[in-house]
């Protein structure tokens, strides 16, 4: 389990594993698109809006999302990879 708490409306994600081709072929990493699904380790708490109040963030621990290609700042914390994202790179929750 990472270490690392978000701040704001910022999550921290887990990549999805990599799944195998059609034809039972597992690509090397350097030739697949990393996949833009993962889910949710941990939330920070929200943000503030203009009148100072807490805007609590609208996803949970344990949800799946769906993130653009681009999108976040990867970590490494103990041979793991995670993503933060803000809140607003989200796309959606898969149910």
């Amino acid at each position: 389990m990472a270490k690392i708490k978000p701040l704001g409306n910022r999550v921290l994600v887990q990549r999805s594993k990599a799944q195998t081709s059609k034809g039972g072929i597992l690509l090397p990493d350097s030739a697949q698109e990393k996949p833009r699904e993962g889910q949710i380790i941990a939330a920070g708490p929200g943000k503030l809006n203009e009148g100072g109040q807490l805007e609590p963030i609208a996803v949970k621990v344990g949800d799946r999302i769906l993130f653009g290609a681009y999108a976040g700042t990867e970590v490494k914390e103990e041979e793991e990879e995670y993503l933060i994202l803000s809140e607003d790179d989200i796309l959606g929750v898969l149910t």
